[in-house]
């Protein structure tokens, strides 16, 4: 059997398709007296796989971990390795684990604002209509699964939030009311459901996405970077699980300086993921902006989350910065 290498080595950013892909190194599993375990191992996922799809039924990558259990000699010892091979089929086969009957564990995210959700009643097949502007202080929550959902909305834009505080914070306030948009918590990395469901959203109702992250590294290079492009790892899948015309509001290093942001020092993680993504990445290899913008973080040593807007007051992200980042567009991060 032969699979691709899931690297960030193996892989090239091309802006005019918007997402990191393979370039084309595989690495092969040979049924040889040495490697019997991880060939039967793979051909029993397979199966499993095959099972889950007949009977039209889904299992967690932990469900699948405890089911090898009963497979005698072939059983994993440890969930990463079951993990391994069923992304190694997932990039084998060229779809997405979700249409081979493997969910994620992962929550997918929160949903508020002028959006309607068209899903149907698991028992019964009949359509349901989720209002996500009708939840109160709440959210709706993405699920697993988003391939058959469909959508309703007349807002202009997406606003994808890292923190959940930050996105309790609009939606309590109704930012999304006054902004005619769809707010969205990634709360960290976001999932593949989440940038799934963000990427058929955005497609569908044609409306741009524009992020909103802490100012450091993490929240640019691995945050960020993951929802526009993915990921060296998922490469085989990015082109289905990213969001090439995402933009970045901020907070970038000008928000730092322009509003007087109380920071934190940098660490020599936070230098090193900087200098890595300078050197390493694709993506931001070939965007001068972002080249400059971390470069001068490294040089302020300093870093900033989004909750440090709230030294000149609580709703002041709502009052102000949101409000002067979006007519100004010069200052978003492509």
């Amino acid at each position: 059997m032969s699979f691709p290498i899931r690297s960030l080595s193996n892989v090239d950013f091309d802006k005019e398709k918007g997402y990191l892909e393979l370039k084309g190194a595989t690495k092969t599993r040979t049924l040889t007296a040495n490697t019997v375990k991880t060939f039967a191992q793979t051909l029993r996922v397979m199966t499993l796989s095959k099972d889950l799809i007949k009977s039209e039924d889904i299992a967690t990558k932990r469900e699948a971990y405890y089911v090898s259990k009963n497979w005698g000699d072939a059983r994993f010892k440890e969930q990463p390795e079951s993990d391994n091979v069923i992304d190694d089929l997932e990039a084998m086969f060229g779809v997405n684990r979700e249409n081979l009957g493997f969910i994620p564990e992962e929550k997918g995210g929160a949903v508020a604002g002028k959006l309607t959700v068209l899903d149907k009643d698991p028992s019964t097949g009949k359509e349901i209509k989720i209002n996500c502007a009708k939840m109160g202080t709440g959210a709706y929550s993405i699920p697993n699964s988003v391939e058959e959902l469909k959508f309703e909305t007349d807002a202009k834009f997406i606003l994808a939030i890292e923190t959940s505080g930050m996105h309790q914070r609009l939606v309590k306030h109704g930012y999304w009311k006054q902004a005619n948009c769809i707010l969205i918590s990634m709360g960290g990395v976001p999932t593949r459901a989440c940038r799934r469901f963000i990427r058929i959203l955005s497609d569908t109702a044609k409306i741009p996405v524009y992020g909103f992250v802490d100012g450091d590294m993490y929240g640019w290079a691995n945050i960020y970077r993951t929802l526009k492009v993915g990921s060296g790892n998922a490469a085989h899948i990015n082109k289905y699980f990213c969001v090439p015309h995402a933009r970045l509001f901020g907070i970038t290093t000008d928000d730092i300086v322009k509003y007087k942001l109380p920071s934190h020092p940098l660490t020599e993680v936070d230098i090193k993921r900087g200098k890595d993504a300078l050197k390493n990445d694709p993506f931001f290899q070939q965007h001068p902006a972002w080249q400059k913008n971390i470069k001068e973080l490294i040089k302020m040593k300093v870093r900033a989350e989004q909750q440090a807007l709230a030294k000149h007051g609580l709703n002041y992200v709502i009052e102000k910065y949101l409000p002067d980042k979006l007519k100004n567009p010069n200052t978003w991060l492509p």
